[in-house]
């Protein structure tokens, strides 16, 4: 299944939408996808829509944490919004929904003030 990845930016905040399924074969476009974002260097924080990700393995993780990361080194944080059960379920058992905030959704004040970025 293909990997869809759309990122819209607003003052310092993004919202990645991610469609499909975050695997081996998936994970380098959303790595890449990052990669991109990151370099502009003025994004702080980054909320992961995961409304429409129906799986999500361990090398999908590994990306997370590894954007997680790059993030934090600037004081800035990366959050998993609406996971569907099969995603929260992996979270949960791997312990990373101790790491990443949770959101049920996608935070009202993201969506209202964004711009295609």
């Amino acid at each position: 299944m293909e990997l869809k990845v759309s990122t819209r930016s607003h003052a310092g905040h993004a919202v990645m939408t991610i469609v499909g399924e975050i695997d081996l074969y998936t994970a380098p476009r959303l790595q890449a996808e990052f990669t991109r974002l990151l370099g502009e260097g003025r994004t702080t924080l980054v909320v992961l829509d995961m409304s429409a990700v129906e799986f999500c393995d361990s090398t999908g993780m590994n990306v997370l944490l590894s954007a997680l990361k790059r993030l934090r080194e600037r004081g800035g944080t990366l959050e998993v919004a609406a996971p569907r059960p099969a995603v929260r379920k992996i979270l949960q058992v791997t312990g990373l929904d101790s790491v990443f905030v949770v959101h049920e959704t996608v935070p009202e004040k993201l969506l209202t003030s964004e711009s295609q970025g």
